[in-house]
């Protein structure tokens, strides 16, 4: 089994902040730093640093070569992730005193990425093996309707959310991992609000996880139900906490664990993430967590 994480990436310009800047405030910065992200490449450097076998697709500027160089040096296979003509997606993150962030996102070249390149990676690529997807690259529904053709199982973590999540063929997707945020737009109904009862009726054939930060974790199924908590640690920056989480998670699955122990798991990892600051950089080892 295979697993191949088509998404972004991303170079992060991350300021601490006293606050998170209003509207119409200009606020000073304390600190500035530069980082490897962006949702599929953070998902990647956790799969790797989980111990999966994973390969990512997707498209950088020439500015973004050293995002190759970097999840190639973590083990990802990056072998079908292009260099194109356009700037490489960046995020401009502001990270309060509390952990909290805010981001701004520009897609460059992940919003770039050709049908031909889509179809010639997933080529590579067959029944049984895993398809890892977010919102953050363009062409979702043909990746998804290809990776169907192929038998491909599919994973879909629709973040960040857009309405246009809506017209994707969800019907197809085999795990759908989302926070508060993204449950309440895809079922339409407020934080708290019954959103798994709503999205897994919505969706009947997926398994779903719902995460809830430091609450925890739902998990639902045609099989199963049940919530976790969450370790209690002090955080320092969240900002790659939720794709920690669905690297590790995914990493279970793949392996056979039961989705109690991989959602334990993934817990286990996204908390040692958020005492650290940084994206990429603050996704623990394997060794760490177990």
């Amino acid at each position: 089994m295979k697993i191949l994480n088509f998404g972004s990436l991303n170079i992060d310009l991350v300021y601490q902040v006293e606050h998170i800047a209003r509207p119409g405030e200009t606020i000073a910065s304390s600190a500035h730093q530069i980082f490897a992200g962006g949702k599929g490449a953070n998902q990647s450097a956790a799969l790797a640093r989980a111990g999966a076998a994973i390969s990512h697709a997707g498209q950088v500027g020439p500015d973004g070569q050293w995002l190759i160089d970097k999840l190639a040096d973590l083990g990802v296979d990056m072998t079908h992730t292009l260099v194109a003509d356009q700037h490489t997606g960046h995020a401009i993150i502001q990270v309060d005193q509390a952990g909290q962030n805010s981001i701004v996102l520009y897609a460059g070249a992940n919003a770039h990425i050709a049908t031909s390149a889509i179809d010639a990676t997933l080529a590579q690529f067959s029944s049984g093996d895993i398809l890892l997807l977010q919102n953050e690259i363009n062409n979702i529904p043909h990746i998804i309707n290809q990776a169907v053709e192929r038998g491909l199982t599919i994973c879909l973590n629709p973040a960040p959310f857009d309405p246009e999540i809506l017209d994707y063929p969800l019907d197809q997707v085999d795990y759908l991992i989302v926070n508060e945020t993204e449950a309440a737009g895809l079922s339409e109904r407020p934080e708290g609000k019954n959103q798994l009862e709503a999205l897994a009726s919505s969706w009947p054939r997926a398994q779903i996880v719902l995460t809830l930060g430091d609450r925890g974790a739902e998990y639902r199924s045609n099989a199963d139900g049940f919530r976790l908590p969450a370790e209690k640690v002090a955080a320092v920056d969240t900002t790659a906490a939720g794709d920690t989480f669905i690297g590790y998670f995914l990493h279970g699955i793949a392996i056979d664990m039961p989705p109690r122990q991989a959602l334990t798991r993934a817990m286990r990892a996204a908390a040692i993430c958020v005492t650290r600051p940084g994206a990429m950089d603050s996704i623990p080892n394997a060794s760490e967590i177990d």
